[in-house]
């Protein structure tokens, strides 16, 4: 798989969405502390995000976010639309699950997938 190179040396994939998809198929995925407490309250399991995978948008990116560059995924799985934000370890072809939480309907346009203006 070709990849970038930012100027602070992040590798970023060329296709984030094909990259994620492909690293959750393949059960490439690390769960963070944060998300495992988060998604019990929030009623968003890990088989949803699982399951989901085929739904995946990628509607925001953050490629200086702290530790590895990260995307805002938008997923779809029965009636239920959530957010869930992966980051990308390149190099070690994998994803991390950073939080997923269902949108708010005040930061969020009806499409789900467009932030607000002033949000």
């Amino acid at each position: 798989m070709k990849r970038k190179m930012m100027a602070s040396k992040r590798l970023l994939p060329d296709k984030p969405k094909e990259f994620i998809c492909r690293c959750i198929k393949e059960r490439k995925i690390q769960w963070t502390y944060h998300v495992n407490m988060r998604m019990r309250g929030r009623f968003i399991s890990r088989e949803a995000i699982l399951e989901a995978v085929d739904s995946y948008e990628v509607i925001e990116a953050y490629p200086e976010d702290k530790y590895f560059p990260s995307y805002l995924v938008c997923a779809r799985r029965l009636d239920v639309v959530f957010h869930v934000l992966f980051a990308v370890d390149v190099p070690g072809d994998s994803v991390r699950v950073v939080t997923a939480y269902p949108p708010d309907p005040e930061e969020w346009e009806t499409d789900l997938t467009t932030r607000r203006r002033g949000s």
